[in-house]
This record gives C-alpha cells, sequence and structure tokens, in this order.
C-alpha cells in the first residue's frame, strides 16, 4: 500500500511538474541555457499519468489484500 501512495505521489509531482528532472536526466549534455522540448513535456506528463494509474492498481490491491486478511 505504501508502495502504491509513493507512486500515486510521483505521478501527480511529474503531471504538475514534468521539467523538474530534465536538468538532472538531460540538461547537463547541452552547452548553455536550454529548455525541455515539448515532445519531453508531453512525454513525462504521460508517464505522470501512468504512474497514478499503476499506484491507483497497487492502493487498491493492497486495501482489498488488508480487507480480505480482516474479514476471515
Amino acid at each position: 500500500m505504501l508502495a502504491g501512495i509513493a507512486i500515486i505521489a510521483y505521478g501527480f509531482f511529474v503531471r504538475n511538474k514534468p521539467s523538474f528532472g530534465w536538468r538532472f536526466n538531460e540538461g547537463w549534455k547541452i552547452k548553455g541555457d536550454s529548455e525541455p522540448s515539448e515532445s519531453y513535456l508531453e512525454s513525462m506528463k504521460f508517464s505522470g499519468f501512468v504512474a497514478v494509474i499503476l499506484g491507483t492498481f497497487l492502493l487498491l490491491g493492497g486495501l482489498l489484500s488488508l480487507w480480505t486478511a480482516l474479514a476471515s
């Protein structure tokens, strides 16, 4: 369940600030000031969306497992 919550939080962070990790991942390869491309930003937003969906499934699976363990 904690992994699901962490992945959901990461997904929302990436959706809201898609250029945050760009300097660490790609920005150091380019001389001078540069900004991430639109395609990079869109792909990061998409990966954030996928992370939210995956985290939701993990969280729901953990809750279901906990509920079935408590019910028996």
